[in-house]
């Protein structure tokens, strides 16, 4: 029971977590120590859902089934010990010893990395695993398939404690798919033509008040996780706030390509994201496609030309010779190069009052100038 309960806290944690990955702005976990081990690159990554709940969602539900079932086997008193449950205990801790090195698989072939707090998880699942195998041996119960019966047997002779058990753990997860708000979707705000926008004087795109109290200039990537969640954040602080703050917008693709920070593959792809987005502000349809690419980037392994031109208008056949353009790739050199003269190391960074931050705007600065 201990363990169990520790496995229902642990999930408990991890589903906070993840909440707020999507939800807080300024939010790290304790374990993102580094990109091998980071308990916020699994909750970003897409296999953190599943059948459209969060993964710790589901380990709350397990948890809480296998601790139901587990009231089954506490003796009626001391001097009487009970044998039926614990094949079926072990059978159900063997399903989630088994989720659990699906899980790890996805982590080390998928995400490249690991969790802490999951692989606590992992240790929880085994740990069930082995105490249930062990009772078992120790209360001399039958074969498997045999004691597993009984065990079913024996916890239909509860109809009622069975029955209400069994449909409140369906209403939880049932309920959960229904109500939970599907805040990983992180979509973007609606983009409002009562707030300003337009180009800077050196052509870089900016959202917001005309004479604004604050101005914030941001070096994102179109494939980072964090570059997405706070560029949202801001905009909906925007768009709460429209004449109290100035959000620009440069690029700084973590691409080796042409990152001279990067020197292995890492974001591949994100510099002709960004050539792109550059484009679309020549057109002046900057914030759509900067908006769209965020979205996309994310749920997608590749982007489609022929995508961003059906959602946003822009004429396909131009696009195509856009990544064989100088100027655009000049343009976004300019970025890159006045990020590292900055001294950006990483993305998100920004730039306001002539101070540089790099993963987050601090809030105390966002504070005073907000409703």
């Amino acid at each position: 029971m201990i363990i169990a309960l520790g496995g229902l806290f642990d999930s408990v944690y991890l589903a906070i977590s993840h909440y707020r990955n999507y939800a807080d702005m300024g939010y790290q976990s304790f374990c993102a120590i580094s990109s091998a081990i980071n308990c916020d690159t699994v909750s970003q990554s897409p296999y953190s859902i599943f059948l459209d709940i969060p993964v710790p969602i589901w380990g709350i539900g397990a948890h809480l089934f296998f601790i139901s079932m587990l009231l089954y086997a506490y003796p009626p008193s001391e001097q009487r010990q009970v044998k039926r449950m614990w094949t079926l205990l072990m059978v159900v801790a063997f399903g989630f010893s088994i989720y659990c090195l699906t899980l790890a698989g996805i982590s080390t072939f998928l995400i490249h990395s690991y969790c802490i707090m999951c692989i606590l998880g992992y240790a929880v699942c085994f740990l069930l695993l082995y105490f249930t195998w062990l009772i078992r041996r120790r209360m001399g119960c039958e074969k498997v398939f045999y004691a597993f019966r009984l065990d079913i047997n024996y916890l239909i002779s509860f109809p009622k404690i069975t029955a209400l058990l069994i449909v409140g753990l369906i209403l939880m997860l049932g309920g959960t798919s229904v109500f939970l708000p599907k805040y990983w979707h992180m979509n973007p705000p609606e983009l409002s033509l009562d707030i300003p926008r337009g180009l800077t004087e050196e052509g870089f795109p900016w959202i917001g008040g005309d004479n604004p109290e604050l101005i914030i200039t941001e070096f994102a990537d179109y494939l980072c996780f964090p570059c997405k969640k706070n560029h949202f954040h801001l905009r909906r602080i925007i768009q709460e706030n429209p004449d109290k703050i100035h959000l620009i917008h440069r690029h700084f693709p973590m691409d080796d390509i042409i990152n001279p920070l990067v020197k292995e593959a890492f974001h591949s792809g994100s510099a002709k994201l960004a050539i792109l987005a550059l484009y679309a502000a020549e057109k002046g349809k900057f914030w759509e496609v900067n908006d769209l690419l965020f979205d996309l980037a994310r749920k997608k392994g590749s982007i489609s030309i022929q995508d961003v031109a059906d959602q946003t208008g822009l004429d396909r056949e131009e696009m195509v010779g856009i990544f064989n353009s100088n100027d655009l790739w000049q343009q976004l050199w300019k970025d890159i190069k006045d990020g590292l003269e900055h001294g950006m190391n990483g993305t998100p960074g920004y730039i306001i009052n002539g101070e540089v931050y790099v993963g987050q705007v601090p809030p105390a600065i966002l504070k005073k100038y907000l409703k």
